[in-house]
């Protein structure tokens, strides 16, 4: 997963401003980014405090951790069995 150039308190003050009442356009073109990218933070961090939004990035990182490493077991369990499998 790429790394946003943003900080979560700097995406919670984003979609502050656009809350607020300033228009979307306004507020992307502010600070360098395209509507999608502002539409999707707000459908994914909307009602977030910027503790939550920091817990939320860290338990991703986690999981994508913990999938890489099933993967690696799954593979290397795999191999193995088929290896037993040969030479019996």
């Amino acid at each position: 997963m790429r790394k946003s150039r943003f900080t979560e308190a700097q995406i919670m003050s984003i979609l502050g401003e656009g809350e607020a009442g300033l228009p979307v356009t306004e507020v992307c073109r502010k600070h360098g980014i395209s509507t999608a990218a502002y539409y999707q933070w707000k459908s994914k961090y909307a009602g977030m405090s910027v503790s939550e939004l920091k817990r939320t990035k860290e338990l991703e990182a986690e999981n994508a951790r913990l999938k890489r490493m099933y993967a690696e077991l799954a593979l290397e369990n795999a191999a193995i069995k088929d290896v037993l499998s040969r030479k019996l």
